[in-house]
């Protein structure tokens, strides 16, 4: 069974629309989790809200209270790669906490205990994303780009020039900037199940990141999160 999640409402809007009428939805610690086929796969839906300790809270929910075995995130973030853009799509390979400093009795961004900074996306799932996501902008047209990397996570709404900068010089390799990516990564490693991220750059982590916001959540990165996630659920095995 598919877990999908997602921060805001409009991110899995149209895939809890596309649920239809036998979905059931269980409510668990102020979280609601819709149960269902989803295009042909059993899946749970569930929205996280915003920040690290309630995308960990609500993973390891789904993973306890339910039968998933594979976790996919979806949802908007800030670029901060040089060649990344307000439209295009990133897929993770790996989540990194970009706020997480533990020194010096650990080495910065590693988690305590884990031994490990960079928790890697599943290549099975990221692969499939890539390419669903391939196919949607390829059939929508457009300038979109498709770019697969890096992805950090931090309890910040990063919206400062400054503070990308910082993030560049730190993490170089980073692409993207979000809020939630890499917890729901250390729980699904904790818990031994794979999981993957998809995220739409609604802006450039900048001081005009909170330009025309809602607009662009529910114009574009809705459209794409379900049309991408359609595509992929179509593409999984029965």
């Amino acid at each position: 069974m598919l877990g999908i999640l997602a921060a805001l409402p409009d991110e899995i809007r149209d895939l809890l629309h596309d649920m239809g009428p036998a979905v059931s939805t269980h409510r668990v610690g102020m979280r609601d989790y819709h149960h269902g086929m989803l295009h042909g796969q059993p899946c749970v839906l569930a929205l996280t809200r915003i920040g690290k300790v309630a995308a960990a809270a609500t993973t390891a929910t789904l993973l306890r209270e339910f039968p998933v075995d594979r976790v996919v995130f979806t949802g908007v973030a800030g670029g901060v790669g040089a060649d990344v853009r307000v439209g295009d799509v990133v897929v993770g390979n790996a989540l990194v906490q970009h706020d997480l400093d533990a020194s010096p009795l650990f080495p910065r961004y590693e988690v305590p205990l884990l031994q490990t900074s960079h928790f890697t996306a599943d290549e099975a799932l990221a692969a499939l994303l890539h390419r669903c996501a391939a196919e949607f902008l390829t059939q929508r047209g457009g300038t979109a780009g498709l770019h697969r990397g890096l992805i950090a996570t931090g309890d910040r709404f990063v919206n400062d020039a400054a503070v990308v900068r910082e993030l560049r010089g730190a993490l170089p390799d980073a692409l993207c900037v979000e809020m939630e990516g890499a917890a729901v990564a250390q729980v699904c490693h904790e818990f031994g199940v794979p999981c993957a991220v998809l995220r739409t750059i609604s802006d450039c982590a900048d001081q005009d990141a909170p330009v025309d916001f809602a607009t662009f959540l529910r114009e574009v990165a809705s459209v794409y999160s379900a049309g991408i996630l359609r595509r992929f659920l179509a593409a999984l095995p029965a």
